[in-house]
């Protein structure tokens, strides 16, 4: 159960009778919170304050207590003692301290007495705080940034560790922990019950202490011998038993069982370890003693064991921070930041190894003489600075040396030797906390000093005490600054007004002192007011948590395995894209062949374009775009200095595109004669494109007959009709005599002539859209369907029902077969629902309803939101798979659809997506590969270039699409240099070019 939030002290309290424009002098948190708690700010500070004090000093919040005038145990002191302790600034020009003047107006007096020297220099001002927090924040970065991460301090550790349990997690794990003395072995039972009940078996061995200092490979055969007689002791079964590896030490790690050791710490320096991949290391000494049946799977230190395990009770927890003899935090990162992992999906848990943070000199105005001591005399002058501040290991030595300085200045044990305070390790941490207790302390404060033979008499304890108190309030402060660096970035990388999150922490200081606590809590709300955080303190992160990791990589690597096999049949081959290839080449042979034109899936059907614009077309155009349930009207007009256009968009309802064919035309002239009348065209008769985006047989360039409707259009009557000819009977029908239509294409040819008004090259058109489709110049020998052997023609290959004679039967798979039996024209444009925008984001449902069912999305609950035709919009998927979006926003996403998604449901959502999107692009380009390999073959050369136009929301709008296809193309084309130029208007203004260009024809020469 988490701690309650505190109330956010604001940053300057006044005192009374202070002026607002004045600097503040003194005030005080209580160190009992009591008033904080009921929601009332904190007390200013009064002389009849106690000890147990947060001192807030000018414009910062300097965190030691300050005993002003009193005793520890809230006293009145003798004179003596007053003088002493009283606040630098409270006394006169002389030095004195009158009573007359006020608490926390500052006089002009001499320098600080030794005590308030010692105090003030372990005291963090809030601006330092703010200060180091954004260090913090700089080294994060460094650390994550591929560029900088070798020169970082904080080196920002990937975990690859993706995920939270999610209560499902079942089986018998091993852990085995490396500690400081012994080394832990747990047997812990998950029973998918949501973590409520793990059963744990535990013993713990203790290490000689030469092993710390020995040979690698004694260590981890001292680990594997302590495994063996664990499992003898508890008569495990023999069955295949995963071991999660708790190594608390700083490792460069690449998978979650591969982890190299970067450097010892704690005390450990094992021989022939660092550089080296500890888990293979402590698999080889396991097989040593014949435990075949146990694998590593997983390591991990203890701040992730802690994370974890404060997620096991239902509310996810995404940061962790431990402060024991050392310290060090991890949290749930956005993978795409982590750019030493090669996960760009989802999020992953970093080690930050802030301990070595300030190893680069950044913490210099935090350091003090007494930190300079301790490090020098550590075994790593120089490395692990923050720790050195922060750790338990180090606490009581920077009491120890402030000790020895004032004594050495005459402040404190007056009359005795001091010669016990030089050896090193003589004050313990732990008796430091016992000291700064507010009830017993004092008593153990005596009790220390007169162990040591110091003779102290009160005022001593009670100076140590400040002392001791003034340290661990810095080590927590501190704490508080690096933490609110990860809430910071946290909030920042997740585009976040405010973070709520639940943060595990564990060690001596934050389990063994509530003042530690409270200081932690308070001065996270002041550093990162914008995150609002709740503190879990672990329980048995190293053990239960570490047995949580493996039991969640078993989950995830057994869920992976699923999703594979799952997601396999979309996942083509490079040969399946080659044989893809080489059935459109074989389907377009036999489509140009006059003989064998019936048997082809691909058309092939001659457009009578002949030639593309040469830059001579002048004159006003109209044009009409029809492809989908929008159509619109156009007038182009084509000048000496370039085209002018002017449209309008109209809809045309269901009703219509599924009722009569008569309907269907005379809607559309009627939207002509609106945009004619709009645009003051009504007094001309205007040659008239027609883009007609269907699939025709066209006997001239205005002449095309209906083959079939797609796109959802059913119009009666049409089928086997002439387009241009229910288009011209419609008009007459209306009476409108303002138009005469010249030209009859479809958008794909409409495209290519609009990109071939801006480069010459362009004889390619290709339409990724609602649906897809490609032509492209023939040369007209190849043509056996129009008479005529010289130049070349547009062929419009209708490429969008390759695969209806079932040559692709072998690429469809079950979700494709079932979108294709819920549409209108089952059995037909079978290659065009693998790749247009109508039908991914079905094929996208269907696989997400799979998922579900197995258990593997959504934790199987029924998502009947899903079970909607057409709910999942190909829209989506171009939303979804935009680089850096934000798990979050791919939530919301699925929040709209009713989908309850954690942050992993995310992440399978959008390799669902990918998987999808990026087969269209695949297939895609092995059509195209086959048209252009025939180009360059047609005219016998060694290398083609040639310019695609293409458009089509697909193509344009998707973030992965156009850069997929486009590098497939390459590989399966790789004597043909192929550019790509996006049409601007191709249906529109390309339809106008047509209609230009069969005008400029006909002009008398």
């Amino acid at each position: 159960m988490g701690l309650s939030r505190l109330p956010r002290a604001p940053r300057v309290l006044h005192l009374p009778g202070q002026g607002r424009d004045q600097p503040p002098a003194s005030c005080r948190w209580r160190g009992d919170t009591g008033r904080a708690r009921q929601g009332q700010p904190p007390s200013p500070a009064a002389p009849e304050d106690g000890p147990d004090t947060i001192a807030v000093v000018g414009h910062s919040c300097p965190l030691y207590p300050r005993l002003l005038g009193r005793d520890c145990s809230g006293r009145p002191l003798q004179s003596d003692d007053a003088d002493e302790t009283a606040a630098p600034w409270s006394r006169d020009a002389e030095g004195r301290s009158p009573g007359s003047h006020q608490l926390g107006h500052r006089s002009d007096g001499p320098a600080c007495t030794p005590v308030q020297r010692a105090l003030l220099a372990l005291t963090v001002p809030l601006e330092t705080l703010q200060a180091v927090k954004g260090r913090m924040l700089q080294a994060m970065r460094k650390g994550l940034s591929r560029q900088t991460h070798a020169q970082a301090n904080v080196r920002m550790l990937p975990t690859y560790i993706c995920s939270m349990p999610d209560g499902t997690e079942k089986g018998d794990l091993l852990v085995v922990e490396l500690c400081q003395s012994h080394v832990r072995t747990l047997w812990v039972t998950f029973l998918g019950d949501g973590n409520q009940s793990p059963q744990v078996m535990d013993k713990t061995f203790n290490m000689p202490g030469d092993i710390m200092q020995g040979k690698g490979e004694t260590l981890f055969d001292f680990i594997a011998q302590c495994v063996r007689q664990f499992l003898a002791g508890i008569g495990s079964p023999q069955h295949r038993l995963p071991l999660g590896f708790v190594f608390p030490f700083s490792c460069r790690q690449t998978r979650l069982d591969k982890a190299e050791l970067i450097s010892w710490s704690k005390g450990f320096s094992c021989s022939d370890v660092e550089g080296k991949d500890v888990v293979q290391l402590l698999q080889s000494a396991i097989n040593k003693q014949e435990l075949h049946h146990v694998d590593v799977v997983a390591l991990m230190n203890d701040t992730v064991g802690t994370m974890m395990s404060c997620s096991m009770g239902g509310n996810p927890c995404e940061v962790a921070l431990v402060v024991d003899k050392g310290t060090n935090s991890c949290f749930m990162a956005e993978a795409q930041q982590v750019e030493m992992a090669e996960e760009t999906s989802g999020r992953m848990c970093v080690n930050t190894e802030w301990g070595g943070f300030g190893d680069d000199g950044t913490l210099s105005d935090v350091l003090t003489p007494y930190d300079q001591h301790v490090d020098q005399e550590s075994s790593n002058p120089g490395e692990k600075r923050f720790e050195k501040l922060v750790g338990s290991l180090y606490l009581g030595e920077i009491v120890r040396h402030a000790l020895i300085t004032l004594a050495a200045e005459k402040a404190l044990f007056i009359g005795s030797s001091v010669a016990i305070l030089r050896t090193k390790d003589v004050l313990k941490t732990q008796q430091v906390l016992e000291i700064i207790d507010n009830e017993e302390g004092m008593a153990k404060a005596r009790n220390v000093l007169e162990a040591l033979r110091l003779q102290p008499n009160e005022r001593d304890c009670c100076r140590v005490q400040q002392i001791c108190r003034v340290v661990v309030s810095r080590a927590a402060a501190l704490c508080a600054a690096g933490l609110a660096a990860i809430l910071s970035h946290m909030c920042q990388s997740r585009e976040l007004e405010q973070l709520v999150v639940n943060v595990g922490v564990d060690g001596e200081l934050y389990r063994g002192h509530t003042r530690f606590r409270e200081i932690l809590q308070s001065v996270t709300g002041l550093l990162a007011p914008e995150c609002t955080v709740t503190l879990l303190p672990s329980v048995d992160g190293t053990g239960q948590g570490a047995a949580m990791v493996t039991a969640v990589a078993l989950r995830l690597a057994a869920q992976r395995r699923e999703v594979d096999q799952l997601l396999a049949p979309l996942r083509l081959s490079r040969a399946d894209l080659e044989r893809v290839q080489a059935l459109m080449r074989q389907e377009m042979e036999l489509g140009l062949s006059q003989e064998t034109n019936a048997n082809s899936s691909v058309r092939m059907l001659p457009t009578y374009v002949r030639g593309t614009p040469d830059g001579t077309e002048r004159g006003e155009f109209l044009a009409l775009d029809l492809g989908g349930t929008n159509f619109r009207v156009l007038v182009v007009r084509v000048a000496q200095d370039g085209i002018r256009m002017a449209s309008e968009v109209y809809v045309i309802p269901t009703t219509v595109t599924q009722g009569t064919g008569n309907a269907l035309f005379d809607h559309i002239v009627e939207c002509i004669m609106d945009f004619q009348l709009k645009q003051d065209l009504m007094e001309q008769v205007l040659p008239l494109g027609f883009t007609f985006s269907f699939p025709c047989q066209q006997l001239g360039l205005d002449k095309a007959v209906l083959l079939s409707w797609t796109k959802g259009f059913s119009a009666s009557g049409c089928v086997g009709q002439d387009v241009v000819e229910l288009l011209r009977e419609a008009a007459q029908r209306k009476e409108h005599l303002g138009m005469k239509v010249v030209a009859v294409v479809n958008d794909t040819v409409g495209t290519m002539m609009s990109c071939g008004y801006d480069d010459p090259k362009c004889e390619i058109g290709l339409i990724v859209g609602t649906g897809t489709n490609a032509c492209y110049m023939e040369e007209m020998q190849n043509v056996g369907t129009v008479e005529g052997d010289q130049g070349r023609m547009c062929i419009n290959m209708e490429w969008g029902a390759f695969g209806d004679n079932g040559c692709l039967d072998d690429i469809f798979t079950d979700f494709d077969r079932l979108v294709d039996e819920k549409t209108i024209n089952p059995g037909k444009q079978r290659f065009e629902k693998l790749i247009s925008g109508m039908y991914l984001g079905e094929i996208v449902r269907h696989i997400l309803l799979a998922l579900v069912e197995k258990q593997l999305l959504f934790r199987g609950k029924p998502c009947p939101k899903l079970q909607t035709r057409d709910i999942f919009q190909t829209k989506f998927l171009s939303t979804i798979e935009i680089d850096g979006l934000a798990l979050r926003q791919v939530a919301a996403i699925l929040q709209d659809l009713e989908l309850q998604a954690s942050f992993e449901d995310s992440v399978l959502v959008r390799e669902v997506c990918q998987t999808v999107s990026l087969r269209a692009a695949q297939l895609c380009a092995a059509g195209l590969a086959a048209v252009v390999e025939k180009m360059r073959e047609n005219r016998q050369l060694d290398q083609l270039a040639v310019t695609v136009g293409v458009d089509g929301t697909l193509y344009k709008m998707h973030p992965h699409f156009s850069q997929h296809l486009q590098q497939m193309l390459q590989d399966l084309a790789p004597n043909c240099t192929v550019t790509f130029l996006q049409s601007e208007d191709g249906s529109g203004k390309g339809a106008a070019l047509v209609a230009a260009v069969a005008c400029r024809g006909a002009e008398p020469q």
